[in-house]
């Protein structure tokens, strides 16, 4: 049923704290819930929080078990700025459109930040600005145009000139834009806090259990596994993350290869703020710093998803990220202590695609694919509980696969 990827390799930076365990069962029989959801990472953990918050039976499943997915692999710079800016997704679109997606991001943040405060969950949380740096796929020029088409749609946005960035931050570049409201967190301590919260209400996790096959019905959905038991739920909730099911249509999307490094703990050489950064680039750089003070950087993307050549390339794009990062910061010691490589998922206009697939609407899917994955699966909560609730949310539309 769905494709098999080697997702990451490498060792994340997020293998040195310590996360809560999540327990699982062994599927050994035929069960029956109100929604099924396929995938354990944080998609998978937002919605089942969710969904068992609404009173709704859960069932979770996934072929390797909680948090060993992609989950691990992220950077997890938390923002609602999308990859794609909002002056070229308003041309690709519409502004009202591009507008609120930008809005609804926005706001997903924001949620996000006060569902983990009410959870009381502790993933190390920080709120965190964040800095969007000139490149070459937006100039200072259209650097300014970007930070007034964001205030114009109701998002706070400060254009920074060379000297100002440099003066404020100690980053010598042509400009930047600053913004507020982002959040910086250890994604793994998260996924596993949601995952025990919708445990506490009685939903059940069973694996290593693969998906086989799925039997669509009028009144149901039945899900065959690889050791024998079905699952039959009233909704499906496909969360597999970049392993694609066949039931999910081919969207404008793809998955690519990219890398990160993580660097030994130094708290007095982080940048005023600890402000996230990343740039107007093709393929873009992207950094922020932990707790402890190391330093995560990401980038280098590459278009194919060959996974052992793609493991091959660690060691040289390792040197190549901590390269950049000492042009960008020279006083940071860049000698990565973490390394590590994973598939990542893109879309042609940066959005998520969410909702319920056409012509099933039992079966719903989260693709948060783009640099905001966090962001789009707290979206992607909000859109299916509310759809399996019976209730559209305002902006289902604006995320569906119909869209797409």
């Amino acid at each position: 049923m769905a494709r098999k990827l080697d997702l990451r390799s490498g060792r994340p930076v997020w293998f040195a704290y310590r996360a809560p365990s999540v327990p699982t069962e062994r599927l050994t029989r035929d069960v029956k819930t109100d929604v099924l959801i396929v995938g354990m990472g944080i998609s998978g953990a937002m919605a089942a929080e969710t969904l068992t918050a609404a009173g709704r039976s859960v069932i979770c499943i996934d072929r390797r078990g909680p948090l060993q997915g992609s989950t691990a692999a992220t950077t997890a710079l938390v923002q609602f700025e999308l990859d794609q800016p909002l002056t070229k997704l308003s041309a690709m679109v519409g502004k009202a459109d591009a507008g609120q997606a930008w809005r609804r991001s926005r706001l997903a943040v924001s949620n996000l930040s006060g569902r983990i405060a009410e959870l009381g969950i502790d993933c190390n949380l920080t709120p965190s600005s964040a800095l969007y740096l000139a490149g070459d796929v937006l100039d200072p020029s259209a650097l300014r145009d970007e930070a007034e088409a964001r205030r114009q749609v109701g998002i706070g946005a400060s254009y920074l000139t060379r000297k100002a960035l440099t003066d404020s931050f100690g980053i010598d570049r042509a400009g930047a834009i600053l913004s507020h409201g982002n959040l910086a967190l250890d994604p793994r301590k998260l996924t596993a806090g949601l995952l025990l919260k919708a445990l506490q209400r009685k939903a059940r996790f069973y694996a290593p259990v693969q998906a086989t096959a799925i039997e669509d019905r009028s009144d149901q959905v039945v899900v065959a596994t690889s050791g024998g038991p079905t699952i039959t739920a009233r909704h499906l909730v496909l969360a597999t993350g970049y392993e694609l099911t066949d039931a999910i249509p081919k969207t404008a999307h793809s998955v690519v290869s990219t890398w990160a490094i993580a660097t030994a703990p130094q708290p007095k050489n982080i940048w005023p703020g600890s402000v996230l950064i990343w740039e107007a680039s093709e393929p873009y750089l992207y950094l922020r710093a932990t707790e402890d003070g190391r330093v995560i950087c990401g980038g280098e993307d590459e278009d194919f998803t060959d996974e052992a050549r793609r493991d091959e390339l660690i060691a040289d794009k390792a040197k190549r990220l901590a390269k950049k990062l000492h042009r960008l910061l020279p006083r940071l010691d860049v000698r990565p202590e973490f390394a590590w490589t994973g598939s990542f998922g893109t879309t042609s206009t940066g959005m998520p695609c969410i909702g319920a697939l056409p012509r099933h609407p039992r079966i719903h899917a989260v693709m948060g694919y783009g640099g905001n994955g966090i962001t789009f699966s707290q979206i992607a909560s909000e859109i299916v509980a509310s759809a399996i609730g019976g209730v559209e949310d305002a902006d289902a539309k604006l995320f569906s696969f119909s869209r797409s």
